[in-house]
């Protein structure tokens, strides 16, 4: 199976920045670049929200209009581990954020990703 750890949520105040990690492992893992990995986050009364993604094989950028300009994705395909740095952060911000894995392709829609983890909380204070 493939599994995916995310790290690196916390508490922080209104205007500061976190840098959230995935890492993938698993004896079904493949070669890393195959697979469009994408943030999604989650809070009470809210459906899951696609934040930003990397897109297999050239890596292309996605986000969010809501966040655009304040996080940036990247990846380390020697490392099997995806990024994802967040500045500037605001109170709506607070959320569980997931990070989530697709096999060959590139959507950003929560219900077509093949993988996910398990998330980490970001907690933004006014």
């Amino acid at each position: 199976q493939v599994q995916l750890v995310e790290s690196g949520g916390g508490l922080v105040q209104a205007g500061g920045s976190l840098r959230l990690s995935c890492k993938a492992s698993g004896r079904s893992l493949e070669t890393f670049s195959i697979y469009s990995m994408g943030w999604f986050r989650g809070a009470p009364a809210m459906e899951r929200e696609f934040v930003g993604g990397i897109s297999w094989g050239d890596s292309t950028e996605s986000y969010a209009h809501y966040v655009k300009g304040r996080v940036t994705i990247s990846r380390d395909n020697a490392e099997n581990t995806t990024y994802l740095q967040m500045n500037n952060l605001k109170p709506e911000d607070t959320a569980t954020y997931y990070c989530a894995a697709d096999r060959y392709y590139t959507s950003w829609q929560s219900d077509r990703m093949d993988f996910w983890g398990k998330g980490t909380l970001v907690t933004i204070s006014s």
